[in-house]
């Protein structure tokens, strides 16, 4: 029967799309790829500009907030303790301190004001310390006064040999008084030791190791001698002591001024090796 249904040629041409893609609908999926490629980006700008945002605000909320911790009398300064000074009037350490009262606890400059309280003569160190909301402590180790230093009047001197100011009353220290120092070495010793006072002080530390009473016998130690510094003992007797050897020549002294002490001597020379000299009466 010439029937086109039996003829596998006669087949209806709409079940081709059930073995190849017509190009209309290929074109549709293409371009669906193609918008969502152009996407893309455009998120990534987002998220970037988002991100930006966030920054900027955080910065913008930063700065309210540090201009609120500086300017809000929650956190000024109401009051300023000093600690740790004994010799040192509070007074003098709250003027070298400089910090304003109501200014801001966190505008307070620690390295400056621990810098000024420290170049106080006799402040040793000084640390400081904000106590929140509103308190700053000021602490001092103050300069221990070690002797005295006779150049027209006492001045108290510390281990280190730095002048710590005038004597305000008679006392009498543990150790020698050094002397024989010129007012422009005084002035000097206000900021950094000078040599003589580093020689007296190690003296003196020499005596001290010893070990023996001979530091209760030595009153002055000159130190004006270009030979070394000379000593004199609480009778009046004039050491020459010399520029070396301290340690050995001390431990002589002790037994020649237990030899001498019944006799009329005015001077003993230990400035020769295995040698002493002494000098009595009027002549040597």
């Amino acid at each position: 029967m010439p029937s086109g249904l039996s003829s596998p040629r006669s087949r209806p041409p709409g079940f081709a799309d059930l073995g190849e893609r017509s190009a209309f609908v290929a074109g549709q999926r293409v371009g669906r790829a193609r918008r969502r490629r152009r996407r893309r980006p455009s998120g990534r700008l987002l998220r970037a500009a988002g991100g930006l945002l966030l920054v900027a605000g955080g910065l913008v909320a930063l700065g309210a907030g540090a201009r609120w911790l500086l300017t809000t009398p929650r956190f000024a300064v109401a009051g300023v303790e000093v600690r740790g000074a004994s010799r040192v009037p509070a007074e003098q350490i709250l003027a070298a301190a400089g910090i304003e009262p109501g200014a801001s606890i966190f505008r307070v400059d620690t390295g400056g004001v621990v810098g000024r309280v420290e170049a106080l003569p006799e402040i040793r160190r000084a640390d400081l310390v904000r106590e929140l909301p509103n308190r700053v402590v000021i602490t001092v180790e103050e300069r221990r006064p070690f002797t005295l230093v006779h150049a027209g009047r006492l001045h108290w001197l510390d281990e280190e040999g730095r002048l710590l100011g005038a004597l305000p009353e008679a006392v009498a220290p543990a150790v020698p008084v050094i002397s024989g120092l010129s007012e422009e070495e005084l002035r000097s010793m206000r900021t950094a030791p000078g040599p003589k006072a580093r020689a007296a002080i190690a003296l003196i530390r020499a005596l001290l190791r010893s070990g023996s009473g001979l530091t209760a016998e030595i009153s002055e130690i000159d130190m004006s001698r270009r030979d070394g510094p000379v000593l004199y003992t609480v009778d009046g007797v004039e050491v020459r002591l010399g520029a070396e050897e301290w340690e050995e020549r001390l431990a002589r002294l002790e037994g020649v001024l237990a030899q001498v002490a019944t006799q009329d001597v005015r001077a003993v020379d230990l400035r020769f090796r295995d040698q002493v000299v002494l000098q009595r009466g009027g002549a040597r």
